[in-house]
């Protein structure tokens, strides 16, 4: 890895995240050598991926440089590699670029899709966890379109323009909210030889709400937005398989859709080498003690999304949200510091700074701790937390000037198929 040696003690974050993001940052500058390894050289603002998929923003407004954060601080390393096996007996980790010793290690991997086993699904339909996957999802929406026009078959043109999303939490709502302003305003005069009344926006959620974990205010204001906004919700059904067309469900509702993404769940992505008794299968998340020190492992610390920190009062852990995991990220740099200088450690307590969620334009809902409101005055709330939560002056800039514009003109300009993600042979205008 070419990480020169050091008598300082060598701190290894695993995961340029918000939880291993706010961890490097609360060690900078410090007597430490600490080395943050991540397989992008870039961190991710994961809640506007929706707004890159649906032509609202380019990736790159999104995402920071790692490199560029930390470029004036010194005794810092980043490498971009995938970490493969930790070995803590050794005190050393296994990656695609070679092994690193470490004297303490963060893990910081966050969450991955959850599709609870199903095999097809996690062939076939889309998920929304990344960049890349956010550009596949734009790219399949216009080719869709594209198919869709040259289409003589009535029911192909329609599965073609029929989008099914899976899961009613954040991520479901906001896309829901982001296509149907795309039917609204947007795809009727990009292809006025479509009927885009023929569009269907189906989302669909497991439970008898959405946006569980907010409160019924919100769950029922947000599905009111929707429905207005002409997107199909419906609630106590499961999605059970998909095989590229048809949609099957425990209900009598089927789908023939030729898109489905999947925002149903989520996982945390561990890492090889921990004892099984250290993991909980069922969400495959890292069991922590209230200092996010890995069970039976005191250098070891797991934060963000992929840590569970059981109590009384969270009995799952904590949300895989990205409060938790920026505020997980910055005590543990706090009781990194203070264990090696020999002082108590602080345990954890999760600060509840709210949820929100936006279902469009002048649409949201805002639950904060004591106060919980929803419509025009949360969406702007909405927008200004998300735009200052952004990293960098330039990335802040940018978004900012696409919202007016999007605003202003009803627009979103970045609907390009810069990378085709359909197969070649089976999309038809390429024939």
């Amino acid at each position: 890895m070419n990480i020169p040696q050091t008598s300082f003690p060598r701190v290894v974050i695993i995961g340029g995240g918000f939880a291993g993001l706010a961890a490097a940052k609360g060690l900078e500058e410090q007597e430490l050598q600490v080395v943050l390894i991540d397989k992008h050289n870039y961190h991710t603002f994961q809640p506007l991926l929706y707004q890159v998929a649906t032509g609202g923003l380019e990736p790159d407004s999104i995402a920071f440089p790692l490199r560029k954060r930390f470029n004036d601080v010194e005794n810092f390393y980043f490498r971009l590699a995938d970490v493969e096996k930790i070995n803590a007996d050794k005190k050393t980790i296994q990656t695609s670029i070679g092994d690193l010793e470490y004297d303490e290690l963060i893990i910081a991997t966050g969450s991955t899709t959850n599709f609870f086993g199903n095999t097809n699904i996690q062939k076939l339909a889309m998920e929304m966890k990344s960049v890349p996957q956010s550009l596949n999802i734009r790219s399949l929406i216009l080719e869709n379109f594209e198919e869709a026009l040259l289409t003589s078959n009535l029911e192909e043109r329609k599965a073609l323009m029929n989008f099914v999303i899976v899961g009613g939490g954040p991520t479901g709502v906001e896309l829901a909210g982001a296509l149907a302003e795309m039917k609204k305003g947007i795809l009727p005069k990009d292809y006025p030889d479509l009927d885009i009344r023929q569009m269907q926006i189906n989302l669909i959620q497991s439970s008898d709400c959405l946006l569980k974990g907010m409160s019924a205010k919100a769950s029922e204001k947000a599905e009111d937005f929707l429905i207005k906004l002409g997107v199909n919700v419906w609630k106590n059904l499961r999605v059970l398989d998909y095989d590229g067309k048809t949609v099957t469900t425990n209900g009598e509702d089927n789908f023939n859709a030729e898109t489905v993404i999947w925002a149903a769940g989520v996982k945390g992505k561990t890492i090889d080498g921990l004892d099984t008794e250290c993991v909980i299968e069922r969400a495959e998340r890292i069991k922590v003690d209230a200092y996010n020190q890995v069970l039976n492992h005191s250098n070891i610390y797991a934060i963000g999304d992929v840590a569970c920190m059981k109590s009384e009062e969270n009995p799952y852990g904590h949300p895989m949200m990205a409060q938790p995991a920026i505020q997980q990220g910055k005590l543990v740099a706090k009781n990194i510091l203070a264990k090696l200088s020999n002082k108590k450690l602080t345990p954890f307590v999760y600060n509840d700074k709210g949820s929100m969620a936006t279902i469009g334009r002048n649409k949201a809902v805002v639950d904060l701790p004591k106060w919980k409101f929803q419509g025009v005055f949360a969406w702007f709330v909405w927008m200004f937390v998300h735009l200052f939560s952004l990293i960098g002056f330039r990335n802040r800039a940018i978004v900012f000037l696409n919202w007016v514009y999007n605003y202003i003109r009803f627009d979103r300009e970045t609907r390009l198929i810069i990378r085709p993600y359909k197969n070649k042979n089976s999309f038809s205008f390429r024939k």
